[in-house]
C-alpha cells in the first residue's frame, strides 16, 4: 500500500506543480502563454517536412546532392556571364531582403501593435521572429554544413550553410507582416500582398543560390523551418482566440480581423465579453 501511494504521489506531483504555476496567473492569457511556448518547441523540432530535409542533407542523399550541385553550377555559370545581374542580386539580398531589414520591419510592426492595444498579436509577432532566428542559428551550428565552393566565386558569406537564414527570415517575417496587416487591406486588394510576400520569399531563395552562397536544399530547409515556426505560433494564437470566445480565422482573413477596430483585444487577463 505504501508503494502504491508513493506511485500516485509521483504521478500527480507534476500536475499539482503545473496547477500551482498556472494559478499564479489564471485566465486565458496564462493558457495562451503556455500554448505559445510548448507548441513552438514541439512543432518546430518535430516538424516532419523539415526533419526529413535535415535527414536527407545529413545522409548526403545522392539525388539531393545532384540537385544541389547541378543548380549551383548552372546558376554560377550564368552569374559569371552577367556581372550586372550579380550586382542586382547583391542589392536585393543585402539591402531589400536583408534579414536585418526584415527584422526591423517586424520590430516596427510590434511597436505599432502595442500602441494600438493589440498586445497579444505583438507578442505573437515578436516570438515568431525571435524563435525562428534563434532556432535557425542553433541548427546551423549543429549541422555545420559547408557552403558551396565554386571556381571564381561572385559572392561570399560567413558561417555554415543549412538552413538558409535569409530564406527562413524571409518566410517568418513575410508571414508575420502578412497575417497581422492583411485585415487592414481592402478585400479586392488582398491578392497583392500575398503575391508580394510570395515573390519576396522565392526571390530571397533564388538570390542565395544564384550568388553561390547556398545550396538549393539550404533554401528549402529555411523555408520549411520558417513555415513550421509560423504554423506553431499561429496555432497557439488561435487557441487563445478560442479561449476568449472569438471565432477562428483563416489565412485569407488575417490573424486578428479585429485590428481594424478601436479595441482589437480584451484587456490582459480578461476574457471577451459578448
Amino acid at each position: 500500500m505504501a508503494r502504491l501511494s508513493t506511485r500516485r504521489r509521483l504521478r500527480t506531483r507534476p500536475g499539482h506543480l503545473l496547477a500551482r504555476l498556472v494559478s499564479c496567473c489564471p485566465g486565458p492569457d496564462a493558457r495562451f502563454g503556455a500554448r505559445l511556448l510548448t507548441t513552438v518547441a514541439a512543432a518546430t523540432l518535430a516538424s516532419v517536412p523539415f526533419t526529413l530535409a535535415l535527414m536527407l542533407v545529413e545522409s548526403r542523399w545522392p539525388p539531393l546532392r545532384r540537385l544541389d550541385q547541378g543548380a549551383a553550377e548552372r546558376l554560377h555559370a550564368a552569374a559569371l556571364e552577367h556581372p550586372s545581374w550579380v550586382r542586382v542580386l547583391e542589392f536585393l539580398t543585402d539591402v531589400v531582403w536583408d534579414p536585418l531589414a526584415m527584422r526591423l520591419l517586424v520590430a516596427a510592426l510590434v511597436v505599432w501593435l502595442l500602441v494600438r492595444g493589440a498586445v497579444r498579436l505583438a507578442l505573437w509577432a515578436a516570438v515568431t521572429t525571435t524563435v525562428g532566428g534563434l532556432l535557425g542559428l542553433l541548427l546551423k551550428n549543429v549541422v555545420a554544413r559547408a557552403r558551396p565552393h565554386l571556381p571564381d566565386p561572385v559572392a561570399q558569406a560567413p558561417g555554415f550553410s543549412f538552413p538558409s537564414g535569409h530564406a527562413m527570415t524571409a518566410t517568418t517575417s513575410c508571414a508575420v507582416l502578412l497575417l497581422a496587416l492583411l485585415p487592414l487591406v481592402p478585400r479586392p486588394w488582398r491578392p497583392l500582398p500575398w503575391a508580394l510576400a510570395a515573390v519576396s520569399v522565392v526571390g530571397v531563395g533564388y538570390t542565395r543560390v544564384a550568388l553561390g552562397v547556398h545550396w538549393v536544399s539550404d533554401v528549402l530547409g529555411g523555408w520549411l523551418l520558417g513555415l513550421a515556426v509560423v504554423t506553431a505560433t499561429t496555432a497557439a494564437f488561435e487557441a487563445w482566440r478560442a479561449d476568449v470566445g472569438r471565432r477562428r480565422t483563416t489565412p485569407a482573413q488575417g490573424l486578428e480581423p479585429e485590428i481594424r477596430s478601436g479595441r482589437p483585444e480584451p484587456p490582459v487577463g480578461a476574457a471577451e465579453r459578448p
